[in-house]
């Protein structure tokens, strides 16, 4: 099977590379890059005025399977992720049963082996049931070919516990992946502690929530030795924390997600409960230090926190409503809209951030367009504006908070180990 993809202004940060190339792509592989190349292959994209970049890999999804497949699927998710250029997504563990065995692991990596359409890594848990009292079995996961460790949906309170599962990780060489909340600082907020949050008589969730457990982190991986990764960064403080933690040797790296540079508190105040996830929307500063952070290079990743919740879920008050939203159809356009339009992020730079740091986060061989690579490659239309339709979405679940908001830039094409699981000229 070849495909060649013509006159694309290819972008490809892992060998600096931003020209205006021809792609060939034989049975699976990339095996040349060139001005002009002459080929007759079974499929030819006109990819004129558009970017070809890396597959985009999201180090942070929910697929809610096992346990929760009214939400999602492994399946709905898989195509989900096509349709918004990720070709790898690292799922999350909080299902039901928890990602905490052996068994489980290989449970998800077979349903994505027989239902996903793009490549399907898999997060266990730090603790058994995600509960914070006991290790899980990480050596049996680690066997059966887990990417990361975490207790994403909550955290591992007790600091012993946290540091004995990040020495355990080292020995495994995974990455641990952090979501940062002190429980007893949380109590029972639901959004930004601040004058918004006063204003319509909501409990607050304070910046400090976040903000004591990365450091507390950031110094349990300088003593162990181990990789961390700091998820969904959502306060200035955080950022600055993780500034430090890098400035003082300790392997940390950070990721944000496109609500977080881009809505504040002040949309709750619509009490639209597709405005409510965790960590919280927060201030206008803190909006503008995670757009410094992205441009320094602080911040290393773009991920979507992708959590869909079924319609009757999110159709409640405030406090009762579940958090979370679905990201990975929106991902793209917000980041563009946002990002390079305002000047914060060049294409090159914004690429980086999706694909090539990612796989250095999770020390995997992709992220890379170069000949000999996997085809994992996606292919964009940056100048295309119009707004989002959540009506338009193939995840099973609609909760966005981006309905109806003007964007720039769309995914026309994914293609998956050198096949085009995603053309939207089809869809």
């Amino acid at each position: 099977m070849k495909i060649l993809i013509k006159n694309g202004r290819v972008i490809n940060p892992a060998a600096d590379l931003d020209e205006i190339k021809d792609v060939l792509i034989i049975d699976g592989v990339i095996k040349k890059i060139d001005e002009e190349i002459i080929d007759e292959a079974d499929n030819i994209i006109d990819a004129n005025n558009l970017w070809v970049t890396p597959g985009f890999i999201d180090l942070h999804v929910h697929f809610r399977e096992p346990g929760f497949e009214h939400k999602e699927t492994i399946e709905t998710g898989s195509k989900s992720a096509a349709k918004g250029g990720f070709t790898t997504v690292c799922c999350m563990p909080n299902t039901k049963p928890t990602i905490d065995s052996k068994e489980i692991v290989e449970f998800v990596k077979n349903r994505a082996e027989e239902k996903a359409i793009v490549n399907v890594l898999v997060v266990g848990s730090i603790t058994k049931g995600l509960q914070g009292e006991e290790l899980s079995d990480m050596e049996g996961m680690a066997e059966a070919g887990i990417c990361a460790i975490s207790d994403d949906g909550r955290t591992v309170q007790n600091s012993n516990l946290k540091r004995r599962g990040m020495e355990k990780a080292k020995s495994l060489n995974i990455p641990v992946f952090v979501h940062c909340e002190d429980e007893e600082l949380l109590r029972s907020g639901v959004m930004n502690s601040g004058k918004i949050s006063k204003q319509l008589g909501l409990p607050g969730i304070l910046p400090e929530v976040e903000n004591v457990i990365i450091a507390r982190d950031i110094i349990l991986a300088g003593g162990t030795g181990s990789n961390l990764h700091i998820c969904h960064i959502s306060t200035g403080t955080g950022v600055d924390l993780l500034k430090f933690g890098k400035n003082i040797g300790v392997k940390v790296t950070g990721e944000v997600c496109p609500h977080h540079f881009t809505l504040s508190d002040k949309e709750v105040l619509s009490l639209n409960t597709d405005f409510k996830m965790n960590p919280p929307l927060r201030r206008e500063e803190d909006i503008r230090a995670i757009k410094r952070g992205l441009k320094e290079g602080i911040i290393d990743a773009i991920a979507t926190d992708h959590a869909p919740h079924h319609e009757d879920e999110k159709n409640v008050g405030f406090i009762e409503a579940p958090f979370g939203i679905v990201g990975l159809e929106t991902a793209l356009p917000i980041a563009i809209t946002e990002l390079v339009e305002e000047g914060w992020l060049t294409p090159m730079e914004l690429i980086e951030k999706l694909t090539i740091n990612p796989a250095k986060v999770l020390g995997i061989d992709k992220g890379d367009m170069s000949v000999g690579k996997a085809a994992d490659i996606t292919i964009i239309d940056p100048f295309v504006e119009y707004k989002i339709d959540v009506g338009s979405f193939v995840s099973k679940s609609k909760n966005s908070p981006f309905h109806n908001r003007s964007v720039k830039g769309r995914v026309e094409y994914t293609i998956v180990n050198g096949k085009i699981v995603y053309n939207r000229s089809d869809s």
